[in-house]
């Protein structure tokens, strides 16, 4: 089973000596640094949305969000998940046949659709609608971009390759939330006609990429339709590599990472709205007047008068450590096992949660957001490369499209249980009501406070300050739990990984000596 399983691709599991930092990047091409432009544009654009969809979605109606209640936010984020990360198992194997250049073509236009419908509707269903166009754009985006990278590497400097790839994504990343924490200063739909124009400066970076073998992608296609080579069905021929025992268990377990990293993202900003003073921070950086400088008030996602870091400037410090030191961790996980890279990543991510629900200290939210980022860098690059060295040659987009796949289990159950979980245990919102009936408030009243509006009347009826009543609600309430939850995963995941890297290292010493995936390793 082991030899059919592995040694009848022309793929291997084996590693290989890597070349030093500075030699694997000399070696990289320009094709490799215009997909690193383009999905650092689409990022851009991306989490200049993503990062701040959930503050959107829970802003009450009267600041110009949604005012969605925890579980219509969850499925928004639910179905979002699943469309993004499961069209791409199909437009994988498609970019494979119809070409790199095309497919991402098609996403761009998708995706600037999928910001406009946000912008034109705000409602539940216009920002369903946006998401799922979105997301579809950005599933037929993925494969054919990562499936370039692999084909303009080698593995000599494909972990250094993957490593910058991250770093690139992270500048876009970085920038993104931090142009919406202004912009949504002024007006939330300014976020998403914004992001709609980054995107579309991906045609100009098209006009210069160059489809890498290309030719023989045409030739292959001529050789199908003269009938020369029989092609299974792309549907079949994906299902077939899918159920491979090695891809299999790499998605359940590595889907535990994406939970994580996905809850991170979009429960942290609503967890450090809630209980996180950043003012704390922003006095011992800049002294009991705040900042001025609007270079560190746009630097730092801070309010524009400088006296708080706004909830999506504290996540961004994890785009902002990728953006300057990925290349360095890629050149350190260069010399572990791909899986122990995962598996050790995963458990540093569960970690970092469970330092978040611990706690509400500002600097303890930077200890676990560099904890956290760390185990990103350690986890997420590794995986991209250990699926491009186990791909068949010509099934490259198709095994980076099932790198979604993980992404897609993680993130479809996340969204929708993360949401709901700290809705219910941790959401400042929901703790503060019962106290409205402690104040002199009926029941009818209090259900008649909008989503996103109760702690603030707290606030008013009471005479109470607002940083009395967040320390109040924070030590009678385990805000906490729901990351606990959301740890557990992690570590159980992280377990598995370790296991499964022992588990696919012994296949490897079984593979045949004269096995061509050997020689090729």
């Amino acid at each position: 089973m082991a030899n059919s399983d592995i040694g009848s691709h022309t793929t291997t599991v084996k590693d290989v000596k890597q070349l030093g930092i500075w030699a694997a990047l000399g070696s990289l091409s320009y094709v490799f640094w215009i997909c690193g432009g383009m999905e650092m544009v689409e990022r851009l654009a991306y989490y200049g949305v993503r990062q701040v969809a959930s503050l959107y979605a829970t802003d009450a109606r009267s600041n110009g969000g949604l005012g969605l209640p925890g579980s219509e936010i969850g499925m928004i984020f639910a179905i979002w998940a699943f469309v993004q990360s499961f069209v791409p198992v199909v437009t994988g194997g498609i970019s494979d046949r119809v070409g790199y250049k095309e497919t991402i073509f098609a996403s761009t236009v998708f995706k600037i659709l999928g910001y406009l419908l946000m912008a034109w509707f705000p409602t539940f269903w216009g920002f369903m609608s946006g998401a799922i166009v979105l997301a579809f754009g950005t599933g037929i985006f993925k494969p054919g971009i990562q499936a370039t990278i692999v084909k303009s590497t080698n593995r000599h400097n494909s972990s250094m390759a993957w490593g910058v790839f991250y770093q690139t994504v992270n500048i876009g990343g970085f920038i993104g939330p931090l142009l919406a924490a202004q912009l949504r200063q002024l007006q939330w739909d300014y976020v998403f006609y914004v992001c709609a124009a980054i995107i579309s400066l991906n045609f100009l970076l098209l006009l210069t990429y160059k489809e890498i073998d290309k030719e023989e992608r045409l030739a292959h296609r001529e050789k199908v339709k003269s009938g020369e080579v029989k092609e299974s069905s792309l549907w079949l021929d994906s299902l077939r590599e899918l159920f491979r025992p090695i891809m299999l268990w790499y998605i359940v377990l590595f889907s535990g990472f994406w939970f994580m990293l996905m809850a991170f993202w979009d429960v942290g900003p609503l967890y450090f709205r809630d209980w996180v003073d950043t003012s704390v921070m922003v006095r011992h950086l800049f002294g009991e007047d705040g900042a001025s400088n609007p270079f560190w008030i746009f630097f730092l996602g801070m309010t524009q008068d400088g006296q708080r870091i706004q909830p999506e400037g504290l996540v961004n410090l994890n785009a902002m450590l990728i953006m300057f030191f990925c290349f360095i961790v890629a050149g350190w996980s260069a010399l572990l096992k791909a899986t122990n890279s995962m598996a050790i990543g995963t458990f540093l991510a569960a970690a970092a949660l469970l330092l978040l629900g611990g706690f509400n200290y500002v600097w303890i939210m930077v200890a676990a957001i560099v904890c956290f980022s760390l185990g990103e860098m350690l986890s997420s690059p590794k995986s991209s490369e250990y699926l491009g060295n186990i791909a068949p040659s010509q099934k490259k987009a198709m095994y980076l499209g099932f790198s979604q796949l993980p992404l897609g289990l993680g993130w479809t159950l996340e969204g929708y249980l993360g949401q709901t979980l700290y809705y219910q245990f941790g959401a400042k919102d929901t703790i503060a009501r019962p106290y409205l009936l402690d104040n002199g408030m009926n029941q009818a009243e209090v259900d008649a406070v909008p989503i996103g509006e109760a702690f603030q009347r707290l606030v008013e009826i009471s005479g109470q300050s607002a940083e009395a009543w967040t320390s109040q609600l924070y030590a009678t309430h385990n805000v906490g739990k729901a990351w606990f939850i959301m740890a557990s995963v992690g570590i159980v995941s992280a377990a598995g990984m370790y296991v499964y890297g022992l588990w696919t290292y012994r296949l490897k010493e079984e593979e045949p000596a004269g096995d061509e995936a050997t020689q090729q390793a």
